[in-house]
């Protein structure tokens, strides 16, 4: 495959796979490689030397960007506002993570005149998926590597023996063989002992949240304000997406907020364990309902949840850049408009209530709603209601007991044919 193409462009997180993928594209491609690193908010541990690390690894060049504030933004607040939860648990944490990586990727490739992008996705994943869909989306006249599906290695215990054997630091151990993922709204643990889907997570798989037997015996309240469903303060303090989500990190993972241990559908067809933290990012979920439920009408808060279903599928899927998404948000940011106002929530070992919400368009109304005495609502009047929304089951109840006649000649059935 030497001299395929003249440089290649890899999203590079200094990982075991990624770590690996450089010294191996310039062997089999003989071609220069530049390395892109996106600070989704990883932490300084994982950054730290990334650049001096990947040119020493054979790099000719290593790009490290910060994009939290974009990520928050642009992706991760709007999959919160939508109200995507992928089956039923898992936050998204890393399906929004790719297109953000993969769009800022294409734009380096494209500066730095490269004819390829590669990753370090496996050929059993999703993110492989998630990498390549948005590169086609984005520029399709480049091409993409993906090693794990080209080399001989096999296993991540081969991909150490090829680290030791060039000489490569990796962190990754054999006894400590978890594949992490993590950014600022999440941390993902998978493989090792979670491959058996009986076995209960080892307390030192957690990374950002206590366990809940060992969270204070207290709760902490904290209050959430958002405008036009963003969150904008913590505590009546305001604070940009990335402060904000810190914070919000650092209390609820001290209760234990935000742990998810899920057997999910992968896209690519086959079963997997993924043991999520996603503390911030739970608790923003939770006030973010919670504001919604009184600044909603029914019928838009029920569609809304519909919408929210199809929007998580799409993001898990890696059509992020599609129109079928962006119209999606398109109706979702509509629905935005009157979502301002503050959350209380309650956090205590391992659980996140909602307590409190008020908001100058709430649409919850005390005195309609009261069981005491009141001026706008007549009880009787229900009656009414009652007779014509249960009309169709009064009558196919009595076609059912075989009393066509009565069913045909029912007054209330006359009745509605008059009117």
């Amino acid at each position: 495959m030497k001299g395929k193409f003249e440089k290649v462009v890899v999203a590079y997180s200094g990982g075991l796979d990624t770590s690996v993928i450089v010294p191996w594209l310039k062997e089999e491609y003989g071609c220069q490689v530049v390395t892109y690193t996106a600070n989704l908010g990883q932490g300084p541990d994982e950054l730290a030397g990334l650049e001096e690390k990947a040119v020493a690894s054979g790099a000719s060049k290593a790009y490290v960007e910060d994009l939290r504030e974009e990520f928050l933004t642009e992706y991760a607040f709007p999959t919160m506002q939508s109200g995507a939860i992928y089956e039923r648990l898992y936050l998204l944490g890393t399906s929004f993570a790719r297109p953000v990586t993969a769009k800022h990727l294409v734009r380096v490739a494209e500066q730095e005149g490269a004819q390829a992008v590669a990753h370090g996705c496996t050929g059993k994943g999703n993110d492989q998926v998630r990498f390549e869909l948005s590169v086609n989306a984005l520029n399709p006249s480049l091409s993409v590597i993906a090693p794990w599906r080209e080399w001989d290695i096999r296993s991540r215990e081969d991909a150490l023996a090829y680290a030791k054997a060039h000489r490569v630091p990796v962190a990754a151990t054999s006894k400590a063989i978890y594949s992490r993922d993590r950014n600022i709204w999440h941390m993902s643990h998978e493989g090792g002992m979670l491959e058996n889907p009986w076995l209960e997570p080892e307390e030192d798989v957690f990374c950002l949240t206590v366990s809940p037997e060992k969270a204070p015996d207290l709760p902490q309240y904290v209050e959430i304000g958002f405008e036009r469903g963003v969150p904008v303060t913590v505590d009546g303090q305001a604070m940009g997406p990335v402060s904000l989500l810190e914070r919000l990190n650092e209390i609820a993972g001290q209760h234990g907020v935000g742990r998810v241990d899920l057997v999910e559908n992968r896209l690519v067809g086959m079963k997997s364990r993924g043991v999520y933290e996603t503390p911030g990012g739970t608790t923003l979920y939770q006030a973010h309902q919670g504001l919604e439920s009184i600044c909603l009408d029914r019928e838009t808060l029920h569609y809304k949840m519909l919408v929210g279903q199809r929007y998580a599928e799409l993001v898990y899927n890696g059509w992020w850049f599609s129109t079928l998404r962006e119209g999606l948000d398109a109706f979702v940011s509509k629905t935005q408009e009157r979502v301002t106002g503050t959350v209380r929530l309650k956090l205590y070992k391992g659980t996140c209530q909602v307590v409190g919400r008020r908001s100058p368009f709430s649409l919850y109304r005390e005195d309609f709603a009261t069981f005491g005495r009141d001026s706008v609502y007549h009880q009787n009047d229900a009656q009414g209601f009652i007779n014509l929304f249960g009309l169709p089951l009064k009558v196919k109840a009595l076609l059912d007991s075989g009393n066509r006649e009565a069913a045909v000649h029912t007054s209330d059935f006359q009745r509605i044919q008059r009117d």
